[in-house]
């Protein structure tokens, strides 16, 4: 098995398919009219972004998918510019890497890593 999907549950499906976008520009729009339903891929991952409802909610308890960037700084600048807030973080891990997380508009959690630039 391999991952291949990531579902991000937020109170308005539409408002935050258009948030995650703009945050992955480079993302390739998976659109599906007949099921109303609109999805973002990248590499081989599906950012499926869903309404929340009795089952499924938003926020930051659970799990945290990490995206790899080169640089840390330039993709929490990017990010918090379009209305996420630093969470957690940055923090030096093994291997010379720092992580952090930040809280998207929706109460979810977008997890960086990157090396170190110091």
């Amino acid at each position: 098995m391999k991952p291949c999907a990531l579902l991000i549950p937020v109170a308005d499906w539409r408002a935050g398919f258009q948030w995650y976008q703009q945050a992955f520009p480079m993302a390739e729009v998976i659109d599906l009219p007949e099921h109303d339903f609109s999805a973002l891929r990248i590499g081989g991952i599906t950012l499926e972004i869903v309404q929340v409802d009795h089952k499924v909610n938003s926020g930051p308890s659970g799990t945290v998918l990490y995206w790899k960037t080169d640089n840390l700084e330039e993709a929490v600048l990017k990010l918090t510019a379009l209305g996420a807030k630093l969470y957690r973080g940055p923090l030096d891990i093994e291997d010379n890497q720092v992580i952090c997380q930040l809280m998207d508009p929706f109460g979810n959690l977008i997890g960086l890593r990157a090396l170190s630039q110091s």
